[in-house]
């Protein structure tokens, strides 16, 4: 299995002040590590974009598409995708990769997307995916604004259908937050929070291609430091990874 991961990271610039001076340090930081290890111990072969790489590095047509059995969308916003170069800083006309992913996944490919501050509509709606051809293929519909339940005191995983984690046993561990969406008719809900009935996992069909929304994170901050050590971690992602590949 191939896929192709686009988000992930980020870069912190902070201001230091000691009384009449200042100065400033930066450092980059890469949030996906433990998913890609976790989805390599099957085999999977993973292509990782970094959120400053994708702009110009991200696919814009189907052949390149399709070089990939499924498509990750982790913490990076719609703009990132919308505004290389070519059409913020040029002005010239560029392909439009969220109706071309949407036009790869009626063709036979297959998306998820992973929650985070920049995921579906993310804090303060600048993720901004709402009304995009990204919510119409996916499995569920976004809310207007700021779309993030943070849940310090932790919230659980409830699995409405066990026989999509067969190798997963025992309870899981708890989650710090999520995003709030609604699941579309025809879609299936396989994970919810159990105290607030939320969807967590929700997976279904767009025209030949399946999609998934995991509405918490793949790592820091919402996946808590438990549910990051959980041995079943690896399991949960290659569930749906191969649910989505019919394998």
């Amino acid at each position: 299995m191939k896929i192709l991961l686009a988000g992930e990271s980020w870069t912190t610039i902070s201001t230091h002040v000691k009384g009449f001076d200042t100065f400033t340090t930066s450092v980059y930081e890469e949030g996906c590590t433990d998913f890609i290890q976790a989805v390599q111990s099957s085999g999977t072969e993973v292509t990782f974009l970094p959120n400053h790489l994708a702009p110009t590095q991200f696919p814009t047509t189907m052949e390149q598409l399709e070089a990939y059995d499924v498509v990750v969308l982790s913490d990076i916003g719609a703009n990132t995708l919308l505004l290389p170069p070519e059409v913020f800083m040029q002005q010239r006309k560029f392909p439009n990769r969220l109706k071309l992913l949407e036009r790869w996944v009626r063709s036979g490919g297959n998306l998820l997307m992973v929650g985070g501050y920049l995921s579906f509509q993310g804090i303060e709606g600048k993720a901004n995916y709402r009304g995009t051809p990204i919510e119409d293929l996916l499995p569920i519909s976004m809310r207007d604004g700021d779309d993030r339940i943070e849940s310090p005191e932790g919230l659980h995983p409830h699995v409405k259908h066990a026989e999509f984690f067969e190798s997963i046993q025992g309870s899981w561990p708890c989650i710090l937050g999520y995003q709030s969406v609604t699941c579309k008719p025809g879609s299936s809900t396989i994970l919810s929070v159990q105290e607030t009935g939320d969807p967590l996992l929700v997976v279904g069909e767009h025209g030949k291609g399946r999609a998934a929304a995991f509405t918490s994170d793949m790592g820091p901050h919402w996946l808590s430091a438990e549910f990051m050590g959980w041995s079943f971690y690896p399991a949960l992602w290659n569930a749906i990874l191969s649910w989505m590949t019919h394998r």
